[in-house]
């Protein structure tokens, strides 16, 4: 039997919590019901096993980043758009560092596609109606922008930039002015 005042909704923002604690590959049922003062077992009534959970906060990770994204980006266009989404990223994953982790987490095909996965790649296609791109060169440049927002926060997460100069936010103004660029001339031939 469950415990009075424990849900899946609660367990599972409780594991994205924790994820950003102590890392989301360090965020387990045991973990988790710990912090709860239960049994592990307990826990099993909201969700299957220790992949399961991980898939759930990988799922409300998505579905968090993809709302701020939507909310930031709405109105806007080319690089405007641009910078606001990528900021979003970074500052998700500045904040929330096992979150961000969990959005790395491999999804099984179903899953993947019933998940706010689609609406990141859907915000990312409509940033780049901006720029004016047809396929499949559309496709190569959302894995693009998805290679250099997701390897850039994570570097810049695990203290590579912190030890030289110039500092992280003047680069990342720096790349998001080239990605700009790249894309209004990017190579169709």
């Amino acid at each position: 039997m469950a415990r009075v005042g424990l849900t899946t909704e609660t367990l599972i923002r409780a594991g994205a919590e924790t994820a950003d604690e102590i890392g989301f590959e360090h965020t387990t049922p045991t973990e988790l019901a710990r912090r709860f003062g239960v049994r592990t077992a307990s826990l099993y009534s909201h969700v299957k096993n220790a992949h399961d959970l991980k898939t759930r906060i990988a799922l409300f990770a998505l579905e968090e980043l993809a709302d701020r994204v939507s909310e930031a980006v709405a109105g806007r266009a080319g690089k405007d758009a641009l910078t606001a989404f990528a900021n979003v990223y970074r500052d998700y994953a500045l904040q929330h560092p096992g979150r961000f982790a969990a959005t790395q987490f491999r999804l099984d095909a179903e899953t993947a596609a019933n998940s706010a996965g689609v609406r990141h790649a859907q915000m990312s296609r409509a940033i780049l109606r901006g720029y004016d791109l047809a396929e499949p060169h559309q496709t190569h440049a959302v894995r693009l922008l998805g290679s250099v927002f997701s390897g850039y926060v994570t570097l810049e997460g695990s203290g590579g930039f912190s030890h030289s100069a110039p500092g992280s936010q003047e680069s990342w103004t720096e790349i998001l002015n080239a990605l700009d660029a790249l894309l209004r001339t990017w190579p169709t031939g």
